[in-house]
Protein backbone atom coordinates (compact mmCIF):
# COMPACT_ATOMS: atom_id res chain seq x y z
CA UNK A 1 0.00 0.00 0.00
CA UNK A 2 2.70 2.69 1.25
CA UNK A 3 4.80 1.86 -2.15
CA UNK A 4 1.39 2.23 -4.25
CA UNK A 5 1.21 5.44 -2.79
CA UNK A 6 4.44 6.68 -3.78
CA UNK A 7 4.16 5.70 -7.25
CA UNK A 8 1.02 7.62 -8.01
CA UNK A 9 2.52 10.19 -6.13
CA UNK A 10 5.34 10.32 -8.54
CA UNK A 11 3.64 9.61 -11.89
CA UNK A 12 1.14 12.60 -11.00
CA UNK A 13 4.30 15.03 -10.61
CA UNK A 14 5.25 13.86 -14.04
CA UNK A 15 1.88 14.03 -15.71
CA UNK A 16 1.67 17.96 -13.67
CA UNK A 17 5.24 18.48 -15.26
CA UNK A 18 4.39 17.61 -19.41
CA UNK A 19 1.27 20.20 -18.86
CA UNK A 20 3.56 22.94 -18.00
CA UNK A 21 4.67 25.19 -20.75
CA UNK A 22 7.88 25.25 -22.63
CA UNK A 23 10.75 27.92 -21.35
CA UNK A 24 12.23 30.45 -24.23
CA UNK A 25 15.38 28.79 -23.74
CA UNK A 26 16.09 25.69 -21.82
CA UNK A 27 18.44 25.58 -18.37
CA UNK A 28 20.96 23.18 -18.02
CA UNK A 29 23.21 22.77 -14.77
CA UNK A 30 25.68 20.79 -13.43
CA UNK A 31 27.35 20.99 -10.08
CA UNK A 32 28.55 19.17 -6.51
CA UNK A 33 26.64 19.34 -3.02
CA UNK A 34 28.25 17.77 -0.10
CA UNK A 35 26.65 17.31 3.88
CA UNK A 36 25.90 15.42 6.46
CA UNK A 37 23.01 13.02 6.93
CA UNK A 38 21.41 11.55 9.79
CA UNK A 39 20.14 7.42 9.68
CA UNK A 40 18.33 5.11 11.40
CA UNK A 41 16.75 1.51 9.88
CA UNK A 42 13.63 0.48 10.44
CA UNK A 43 13.54 -2.69 12.33
CA UNK A 44 10.52 -5.16 12.97
CA UNK A 45 10.87 -6.07 15.54
CA UNK A 46 12.29 -3.47 16.60
CA UNK A 47 16.21 -2.64 17.54
CA UNK A 48 16.83 -0.21 20.22
CA UNK A 49 17.50 3.04 18.57
CA UNK A 50 16.85 6.89 19.51
CA UNK A 51 16.16 9.44 16.80
CA UNK A 52 17.49 11.73 19.34
CA UNK A 53 21.39 9.31 18.64
CA UNK A 54 20.83 8.77 15.11
CA UNK A 55 23.70 7.88 13.08
CA UNK A 56 25.91 10.32 11.48
CA UNK A 57 27.52 10.13 8.56
CA UNK A 58 28.77 11.95 5.48
CA UNK A 59 26.95 12.70 1.80
CA UNK A 60 28.60 14.09 -1.35
CA UNK A 61 27.98 13.93 -5.23
CA UNK A 62 27.65 14.95 -8.45
CA UNK A 63 24.66 16.85 -9.57
CA UNK A 64 23.03 17.20 -13.22
CA UNK A 65 19.76 19.35 -13.68
CA UNK A 66 17.90 20.25 -16.88
CA UNK A 67 14.34 22.37 -17.02
CA UNK A 68 12.87 22.55 -20.50
CA UNK A 69 9.06 23.56 -18.90
CA UNK A 70 8.39 26.64 -16.62
CA UNK A 71 8.64 25.52 -12.98
CA UNK A 72 9.26 21.87 -13.16
CA UNK A 73 12.76 20.06 -14.56
CA UNK A 74 14.61 16.93 -14.18
CA UNK A 75 17.64 16.32 -11.79
CA UNK A 76 20.23 13.15 -11.73
CA UNK A 77 22.58 12.74 -8.91
CA UNK A 78 25.57 10.39 -8.58
CA UNK A 79 26.10 10.74 -4.76
CA UNK A 80 28.07 8.80 -2.08
CA UNK A 81 26.78 8.84 1.22
CA UNK A 82 27.46 7.06 4.82
CA UNK A 83 24.27 5.08 6.23
CA UNK A 84 23.73 3.04 9.21
CA UNK A 85 22.40 2.87 12.28
CA UNK A 86 23.53 3.35 16.29
CA UNK A 87 22.01 1.19 19.18
CA UNK A 88 21.45 3.08 22.32
CA UNK A 89 21.55 0.04 24.66
CA UNK A 90 24.91 -1.95 23.30
CA UNK A 91 26.60 1.62 21.72
CA UNK A 92 27.19 -0.82 18.84
CA UNK A 93 27.25 1.28 15.25
CA UNK A 94 27.48 -0.12 11.51
CA UNK A 95 28.69 2.21 8.66
CA UNK A 96 27.48 1.32 5.68
CA UNK A 97 29.13 3.04 2.53
CA UNK A 98 26.74 3.44 -0.55
CA UNK A 99 27.23 4.63 -4.19
CA UNK A 100 23.49 6.36 -4.78
CA UNK A 101 21.82 7.33 -8.41
CA UNK A 102 18.64 9.36 -7.86
CA UNK A 103 15.80 10.69 -10.45
CA UNK A 104 14.31 13.68 -8.85
CA UNK A 105 11.19 15.64 -10.23
CA UNK A 106 12.23 19.29 -9.35
CA UNK A 107 9.65 21.93 -8.82
CA UNK A 108 10.68 25.53 -8.23
CA UNK A 109 9.37 28.72 -8.04
CA UNK A 110 11.04 32.49 -7.93
CA UNK A 111 13.78 33.71 -10.31
CA UNK A 112 16.55 34.83 -8.39
CA UNK A 113 15.48 33.31 -5.18
CA UNK A 114 14.18 30.18 -5.71
CA UNK A 115 12.26 27.50 -3.22
CA UNK A 116 12.35 24.31 -5.01
CA UNK A 117 10.73 20.28 -4.28
CA UNK A 118 12.84 17.26 -5.11
CA UNK A 119 10.94 14.29 -5.27
CA UNK A 120 11.48 10.99 -7.01
CA UNK A 121 12.90 7.49 -6.70
CA UNK A 122 16.68 6.41 -6.10
CA UNK A 123 18.75 3.29 -6.24
CA UNK A 124 22.06 2.64 -4.81
CA UNK A 125 24.35 -0.39 -4.03
CA UNK A 126 26.30 -1.02 -0.95
CA UNK A 127 30.02 -1.16 -1.34
CA UNK A 128 31.64 -1.76 2.11
CA UNK A 129 30.70 -2.25 5.73
CA UNK A 130 32.60 -1.68 9.57
CA UNK A 131 31.18 -2.32 12.68
CA UNK A 132 31.67 -0.42 15.89
CA UNK A 133 31.30 -1.55 19.35
CA UNK A 134 30.55 -5.01 18.50
CA UNK A 135 28.96 -7.33 21.17
CA UNK A 136 29.91 -10.60 22.04
CA UNK A 137 26.53 -11.62 20.67
CA UNK A 138 25.12 -13.61 17.44
CA UNK A 139 21.86 -11.16 17.23
CA UNK A 140 21.01 -11.38 13.61
CA UNK A 141 21.27 -7.71 13.02
CA UNK A 142 24.88 -8.41 13.80
CA UNK A 143 25.74 -10.19 10.68
CA UNK A 144 26.21 -9.69 7.06
CA UNK A 145 23.70 -7.73 4.97
CA UNK A 146 21.62 -10.02 2.73
CA UNK A 147 21.08 -7.54 0.51
CA UNK A 148 23.33 -5.28 -0.80
CA UNK A 149 20.87 -3.95 -3.39
CA UNK A 150 19.10 -0.75 -2.26
CA UNK A 151 15.89 1.19 -3.52
CA UNK A 152 13.01 3.41 -2.36
CA UNK A 153 12.12 7.16 -2.48
CA UNK A 154 14.26 10.60 -1.70
CA UNK A 155 12.04 13.87 -1.26
CA UNK A 156 13.78 17.19 -0.42
CA UNK A 157 12.55 20.85 0.37
CA UNK A 158 15.03 23.36 -0.09
CA UNK A 159 16.25 27.37 -1.63
CA UNK A 160 18.81 28.53 -3.80
CA UNK A 161 20.23 31.97 -4.97
CA UNK A 162 21.77 32.68 -8.77
CA UNK A 163 24.13 34.58 -8.47
CA UNK A 164 27.51 35.51 -11.78
CA UNK A 165 29.46 33.01 -9.73
CA UNK A 166 26.94 29.58 -10.08
CA UNK A 167 23.96 28.76 -8.28
CA UNK A 168 23.99 28.36 -4.28
CA UNK A 169 21.36 26.59 -2.79
CA UNK A 170 20.89 24.39 0.46
CA UNK A 171 18.38 21.14 0.70
CA UNK A 172 17.09 19.14 3.67
CA UNK A 173 16.36 15.82 2.40
CA UNK A 174 14.46 12.89 3.22
CA UNK A 175 15.36 8.93 1.84
CA UNK A 176 12.86 5.67 2.44
CA UNK A 177 14.55 2.64 1.20
CA UNK A 178 11.93 -0.27 0.12
CA UNK A 179 14.71 -2.46 -0.02
CA UNK A 180 15.65 -4.39 3.25
CA UNK A 181 19.15 -5.10 4.85
CA UNK A 182 18.52 -8.76 5.93
CA UNK A 183 16.14 -11.46 4.35
CA UNK A 184 12.47 -10.83 5.15
CA UNK A 185 11.08 -14.65 4.32
CA UNK A 186 8.82 -16.49 7.02
CA UNK A 187 11.59 -18.38 8.54
CA UNK A 188 13.73 -15.24 9.22
CA UNK A 189 13.85 -13.24 12.32
CA UNK A 190 13.53 -9.68 10.52
CA UNK A 191 9.89 -8.68 8.75
CA UNK A 192 11.58 -5.25 8.22
CA UNK A 193 15.08 -3.77 7.69
CA UNK A 194 14.69 -0.45 5.96
CA UNK A 195 17.04 2.59 6.10
CA UNK A 196 16.10 5.57 6.12
CA UNK A 197 17.80 8.89 6.47
CA UNK A 198 17.57 12.33 6.87
CA UNK A 199 20.53 14.86 5.37
CA UNK A 200 21.16 18.67 5.07
CA UNK A 201 23.50 19.44 1.96
CA UNK A 202 24.68 22.70 0.61
CA UNK A 203 25.79 22.66 -3.58
CA UNK A 204 27.33 24.62 -6.16
CA UNK A 205 26.23 24.62 -9.52
CA UNK A 206 27.22 26.30 -12.86
CA UNK A 207 24.67 26.83 -15.84
CA UNK A 208 25.38 25.32 -18.73
CA UNK A 209 24.73 27.76 -22.24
Amino acid sequence: MKRSFFILVLFSLCMGAMAQPRLQTDEMYVGVHAGVLASMVNFTPDVAQSALQPFLGPNAGFVFRYSGHKCCGLQVELNYMQRGWHETETGYRRSIDYIELPFLAHIYFGKKFRGFLNLGPQIGYALHEQHTHLPDTSAPQYLSLDSRFDWGVAGGLGMLYRSKAGVWQLEARFNYSFGDLFANHKADYFGTSNPMCLSLNLAWLWQVH
